[in-house]
């Protein structure tokens, strides 16, 4: 027998998700950046410079999706791209300092919203619910990663 929707795990961590985002999509809109472009902007603040297989892959993006992310924020500025000499198929990605500027920028209100929620469910709840998080990424079926799930999903 199928569970009730309303048991549905996905749709639960989905519903989650949108209550969460609530705290922080004011700061992203008012800084004119989506969601999937703050991402970016954040692993690149915090890993400098990456090849853009493995920035999509720890930002939760699909490649095809990153490459349009990408146009749009070097178009502002915020990013560039660069590729490598020795393998003209790797492409580079980093912050400019406008990029770095708005990160800074968002993070301040980004943090405002972290404290809201921990205000609203305390902070060992939310400890408590990133443990819960990591575990579950954790169960993938055959250990498979969870960017090959999505990239699944994409497919038509």
């Amino acid at each position: 027998m199928m569970r009730k929707f309303e048991e549905s795990l996905p749709m639960a961590l989905h519903r989650a998700r949108e209550a969460t985002m609530a705290f922080f999509r004011p700061a992203l809109n008012a800084a004119g950046v989506t969601e999937q472009q703050w991402r970016v902007i954040r692993v690149l603040h915090e890993r400098e410079e990456l090849e853009s297989r493995t920035l999509a892959d720890i930002a939760c993006i699909l490649p095809p999706s990153l490459t349009g992310i990408l146009a749009r924020l070097e178009g502002h500025g915020l990013v560039r791209r660069r590729k490598d000499v020795a393998d003209q198929r790797r492409l580079y990605v980093s912050l400019t300092p406008s990029g770095q500027q708005r990160f800074v920028q968002i993070s301040s209100e980004v943090e405002r919203g972290y404290a809201a929620i921990e205000a609203k469910l305390g902070v060992a709840c939310v400890k408590q619910l990133f443990e819960l998080l990591h575990k579950v990424r954790t169960i993938a079926p055959d250990e498979v990663a969870l960017d090959q799930s999505a990239r699944a999903y994409a497919r038509p």
